[in-house]
């Protein structure tokens, strides 16, 4: 089973570039989104209260807090999300979805779902696309951050 790990992870990360390529452009321009900013939106709308502190969405979004800092501060200027304290703790700062943010999740959302059907239209049935998803699953339990 060995020789085949390398060619099935080198397929998946090349298909995972595909198409976020292909995503990119329609997310940019149509709700001026990039791929990695909607699934840090998404984290927050799944999220208790539509709130994380930076670590944790960090974890989820498989990155450094730093790098979440830098990804929040257009979109806090945006209006897309804000900060909030801890009531009993002012050292702990969480990110926070706002009205206009889960707006704009939503409609970034109904593209995601058109466009992964232009994915699999012309060389998948259903059932295989069952099977994918359910295998990815496989592949990725217990990791945080799962979207599913």
């Amino acid at each position: 089973m060995s020789k085949h790990s390398l060619p099935a992870v080198l397929r998946l990360l090349h298909a995972a570039q595909l198409f976020e390529s292909r995503l990119a452009g329609e997310l940019s321009s149509v709700h001026g989104l990039s791929v990695k900013e909607l699934f840090l939106l998404m984290q927050l709308e799944k999220a208790p209260r539509h709130r994380l502190a930076r670590v944790e969405l960090a974890k989820r979004l498989h990155t450094s807090a730093s790098t979440v800092t830098r990804m929040a501060a257009p979109m806090e200027k945006l209006g897309l999300i804000a900060r909030e304290t801890d009531a009993r703790d002012a050292r702990l700062a969480f990110v926070v979805l706002t009205k206009t943010g889960a707006k704009r999740v939503q409609q970034a959302k109904q593209t995601l779902t058109r466009k992964s059907t232009d994915v699999f239209k012309d060389r998948w049935q259903e059932k295989e696309i069952d099977q994918l998803a359910q295998l990815l699953g496989r592949l990725t339990t217990g990791s945080a951050g799962d979207l599913s």
